[in-house]
């Protein structure tokens, strides 16, 4: 992997018409207020990856990848901007023509959640990883009026990577050339009449127990009744691992035998809901021979969302998997227990991997307009601007 120059703005194109957005205003938890219109012009950044050369089969996590900086904006003064959209999608060397999205791996973009935090006071849950697409899904997109809340200077971290599931090195002798193509969608604040609604992103990951005596992430007493099955023993895929606070050990990326599995996680500790408030969009990332993800929350018994997913039927890889979008949102609370359940089904006769993720996008309570004129104030008077 390799940490590239910092990207500047390569393409920012206002979109033709203006986008009319509906916010959802200061909305109590559960309930839906009269929605103020938004105007303002979705601007698109677009970033090409390097190229990768693919001449052989990579695994998921295994295949060529590599990591730059960027920048929503390339200005000598930062502005307050609002990430409404994500998009990555394969090509050719030329940035143009099209590839099989079935190389895709991943496209991941994270943040300094600490110095984010310090700059906007958003909630301290705030997660390092804004966005990750994959097979299945390629495109994030908010529900009207809602935004991740950023300085447009602030430094971004891309990741990129692919892989080949299915086609034989022998058809791959001379190479195949691919890159990813990432669009990053927002509107400037400067530019918005009316009020957008801030969100901040958590996930919540399903796991294997590699070692320890409990499948209960950070749980240390317990109860099936309170806290699910946990999750199940398993072998690490890759070399990563997850510790909790009581010294077991996890893998995010499990080995799935031949046959049907259905893993339990309790995800509390690992989603960290700061307070009550609403998840108003959810992204799913799964592997191949996934059939669902589901959230569950296990203090009222209910099913907040299922995700389902579709195999191709000719080759190993994913055609699509369901997202969640609402302006009203689902409900959490600080105080509830939570899980989540993947259905994997590998149909082959040897091993696979997999992973089990949603990216939850919560509305937040603690953004602070204020705080942002005066993150602006001081980048300018640094800047030498008045």
């Amino acid at each position: 992997m390799t940490k590239g120059r910092l990207v500047s703005l390569l393409i920012v194109m206002t979109l033709p018409t203006a986008a009319v957005f509906l916010a959802a205003g200061d909305l109590p938890l559960g309930f839906e207020t009269k929605a103020s219109k938004i105007t303002a012009a979705t601007q698109r950044q677009t970033i090409l990856s390097d190229v990768y050369t693919i001449d052989q089969k990579y695994r998921s996590m295994m295949g060529p990848s590599s990591t730059r900086d960027v920048q929503v904006l390339d200005s000598a003064t930062p502005e307050l901007v609002w990430i409404t959209g994500y998009e990555a999608v394969m090509v050719g060397p030329d940035g143009e023509s099209s590839v099989a999205q079935e190389f895709m791996c991943h496209s991941n973009l994270d943040i300094n959640p600490i110095a984010h935090v310090a700059l906007l006071g958003q909630s301290e849950a705030f997660s390092p990883r804004l966005f990750t697409l994959s097979q299945g899904q390629l495109t994030v997109r908010f529900p009207t009026g809602f935004g991740i809340p950023l300085l447009s200077n602030e430094v971004l971290d891309l990741t990129t990577q692919v892989l080949n599931l299915h086609v034989d090195a022998e058809s791959l002798s001379s190479g195949l050339e691919v890159r990813h193509k990432v669009s990053l969608e927002f509107v400037r604040d400067r530019e918005v009449e009316g009020l957008m609604s801030p969100l901040f992103p958590i996930a919540g990951y399903g796991l294997a127990l590699i070692e320890g005596d409990s499948g209960h992430f950070g749980e240390d007493q317990p109860e099936e009744e309170l806290h699910g099955p946990g999750c199940l023993v398993g072998r690490n895929a890759s070399d990563h691992q997850y510790s909790d606070p009581l010294g077991r050990k996890f893998s995010g990326h499990w080995v799935v035998a031949p046959g049907k599995e259905v893993n339990h996680t309790l995800v509390t500790h690992l989603m960290n809901v700061p307070y009550d408030t609403t998840i108003h969009y959810i992204a799913v990332h799964l592997h191949p021979f996934a059939e669902s993800l589901e959230l569950r929350d296990l203090t009222t018994g209910e099913s907040l969302f299922k995700s389902e997913a579709e195999n191709f039927e000719d080759h190993i890889g994913l055609s699509h998997v369901d997202d969640y979008s609402s302006v009203e949102g689902l409900p959490v609370f600080a105080d509830h227990e939570y899980e989540m359940v993947s259905v994997y089904n590998n149909t082959t006769n040897e091993d696979q991997d997999s992973m089990a993720v949603m990216y939850m996008y919560l509305r937040d309570q603690e953004f602070d307009p204020r705080r942002a004129e005066r993150a602006l104030r001081s980048a300018a008077s640094k800047a030498g601007v008045r």
